[in-house]
Order: C-alpha cells, then structure tokens, then sequence
C-alpha cells in the first residue's frame, strides 16, 4: 500500500524511503533549519522533528518556509506525544505544514479509558489531507493493552511467555490502531505503522508478525539501537534481514550521536544497508583492504579515506549531472596480494605499494590495466583519473534511478 508523504511515495512498488530525525529544540528555527539541511544533503528522504510544545508548534510553519526559501523541499514529519491533539488545534499553520503526522498509540491517551485524543489527532489528518505514522514503542506501550492481553494469556491452558505476550502487544496496538483510524475516516493509503523495539530479535519477530497480518506500508527501525559500532551492526543485522525478506518500506537508523557528533551519520548508514543489499544505490562505493603486516604504511588508509570523503561530497553534484554515477564502484588496495584483482572487479582501482614493494602504483581501468603512478602525488593524479572517468562514463545523463517522487 503506498503512502505519499509531501510528495514522497513510501510503500507498493516504490524504493525504500531513508528517513532520519532531528535532535534539535524544535523551538529554534535556525538550529532546526541548518540540522535538517544537512541531514537532506546527505540524502534523508523524510527529517521528522519534536512538536513537543506551543513553541515547537509554532516553529513548524516558519521552518518548513525557510526550507522552501532556501530550495530544501525534504518533507518535515511532526512527531507527537502525550499533547499532539491540543496542538493540532490550537496551531492550524502547524497542522498544514507538515507532512505526515506521527502518533504514538501508547501515550497519546495516556489516562483516559477512550480514544478521543487519537481521533482528534486523525481528524486533523483527515482534515489538512495528510498522512500519519502509528508508531507503537515497547518503551511506551499501552499499559493497559498490555495487561489485558497478559491476563488472557495466563488464563490459556498453555500460556505463552512474557516475551511473546509483549510482542504479540506491539504488533496488536499497531493493527488496532490502524483499524481505528480507518474506522474514524482516514484512507488506508494514509496510514504508515510501525513497532519498534530495541533487540534485534525482537524486532524481526515484530515484523515477521505485522507483515503477516496487514497491508499497510511499514517504516523499520529499533527504537534506540545504541552509540558507534553497537548501533550500526544492530541496526545493520535487524533491518537487513527483514528487508532481505521484503517487508519495510521506509528506515531509519536511530543511533546515539556524541555530544555534538554528526548527526548525518545515520543518514549514511541507512543508505549503506540498502547499498550493500543491492536493494538502492546512492554512491559509488570504495573497496578498501583492511591492512595487514604488508601494509606498515598508512597511506592507503589515508588515500582511501580521502576518496570516499571526495565521492560523498561529490554526489549531491554528479547525481544531477551524470546518470548511473552511483553504482561506480572504486578500489584502493594496499599490497599486492589482493590489490590487482579487487581492482580488476571495480570500475577503476589503484594497488598501492606495501611494505618493501616496488614503489609503483598499477591503476585499472574496467578491469585492464591502464597506467602506472609513481611519486608523492598519487593521491592528487588518481583524483583527476577519476573525475575523468566520471565525465566520460556517465556524461550522457538524460534518465536518472528513479527515486521517491
């Protein structure tokens, strides 16, 4: 079922949708503006932001102008809880410009023992024609969802265990919640679901079940996957393997940034699942070795590190001007152990010397062997090789990837 989201399509038959979110007081307009301006370069489809506030509320209008002005059209997501009925109302600008609404079924009616703070918020979706993601959290589920489906289990003659019982709650919420929102006037095409948790396992298990059990356009992702290499290989074990089986339609990669740490990086990572996948391509990949007692220098790092910098850097122009550049695939070895014939496989690679090798640097080209560099300007003359690959490669662009539109 395909969603479109500001004019994003999310779902169907359309390519998986990277989305990221700010960490920003929504309430400052600048901070706001400049975070989501580099999470859209670095390729997120979809930023969601905090509406926590009446000021954050009445920041959206003003953030979302400043985008259109400085020519950023990503759409802005409004993530709500606890108070997203009461400003809703009471900031209508708000209401309109967003694009996409996220509710959380677990706290929205915290206290009450009726939905009507989630129908007020489907009503406003209903009446500003905009989507809404129904996102469940373990961490906030509905306690008292929870607890019912807990005391029918204990009365089966073969109960299940906690953990099932939970799961089983994440994945009931979430389907509830969409059949509420139906049943209220809401268009099935206009409704996104997810059940986030934050172990791997449990997380497939979620998905394996909501899948299963509905058509709806699903967004994965843990709901903390964590700091530095914990939270990348968690996200990167969870989400490939559902993706791998076809279900998700839209990710993001909800990882722990350091004290003013970028907070594309999750950007980054998401495109680099569905890369790796072969499922989407957004930039030439490099195909570094990882260093051996061969490679005492550490010039090869160094070289491999300014290219993937210079390709990332690169995109936002070359994806406008050349069609295909993002499927480049480049090599830089450091010995000549592996070094040729990972550089025969790429488009264009380079062996490096290692230790006690000749100090020469073969360069490939489509697999054959195409020059010899020598001397302290390798790096610099390799650059120039490539760009030049590039421009007579993929010059002729007149049809680019589709991407979500």
């Amino acid at each position: 079922m395909a969603v479109n989201v500001g004019g994003v399509k999310v779902g169907g038959a359309n390519p998986i949708v990277v989305q990221s979110m700010t960490n920003t007081d929504t309430a400052d307009v600048t901070s706001t503006v400049n975070q989501v301006l580099a999470l859209a370069k670095a390729g997120s489809e979809l930023v969601r932001v905090t509406v926590n506030t009446e000021a954050a509320a009445a920041a959206v209008p003003k953030i979302v102008d400043t985008l259109n002005m400085l020519g950023t059209k990503v759409p802005i997501v409004g993530d709500f809880h606890y108070n997203g009925h009461l400003l809703l109302k009471k900031y209508p600008a708000c209401a309109r410009a967003l694009a996409k609404y996220r509710i959380n079924p677990g706290n929205v009616n915290i206290g009450k023992k009726h939905d009507d703070n989630f129908r007020t918020m489907i009503e406003a979706a209903i009446e500003y024609g905009k989507p809404v993601r129904i996102g469940v959290n373990w961490g906030s589920l509905d306690g008292a969802l929870l607890t019912r489906m807990m005391d029918e289990n204990n009365r089966l003659p073969e109960p299940k265990d906690a953990r099932s019982v939970t799961l089983d709650a994440i994945v009931a919420s979430a389907l509830l919640s969409g059949e509420a929102a139906e049943r209220y006037g809401l268009p099935k095409d206009r409704i996104i679901l997810s059940a986030k948790v934050s172990g791997v396992q449990d997380l497939i298990d979620a998905y394996r079940a909501m899948a299963a059990q509905c058509d709806y356009a699903l967004h994965l992702g843990l709901t903390e996957a964590g700091l530095g290499a914990k939270g990348i290989v968690a996200t990167t074990a969870a989400l490939s393997v559902l993706l791998q089986e076809g279900i998700g339609d839209t990710i993001r990669a909800s990882l722990t940034p350091l004290p003013d740490g970028d907070r594309t990086e999750e950007v980054f990572v998401s495109q680099q699942i569905l890369q790796s996948l072969g499922i989407r391509n957004f930039s030439p990949q490099v195909t570094a070795c990882p260093g051996c007692g061969r490679t005492t220098s550490t010039f090869f790092q160094d070289m491999a590190d300014q290219i993937q910098t210079y390709l990332r850097e690169r995109m936002p122009v070359w994806k406008a001007q050349y069609s295909g550049v993002e499927t480049m695939k480049v090599a830089v070895m450091g010995c000549i152990v592996n070094g040729p014939g990972e550089s025969k496989h790429a488009n264009i690679g380079i062996s490096l010397p290692g230790t006690f090798e000749d100090p020469v640097a073969p360069v490939y080209i489509d697999g054959k062997l195409a020059m010899t560099l020598r001397g302290d300007a390798i790096v610099a003359e390799f650059m120039a090789i490539l760009n030049k690959y590039v421009d007579s490669h993929y010059s002729s662009a007149s049809v680019e990837e589709p991407v979500p539109a």
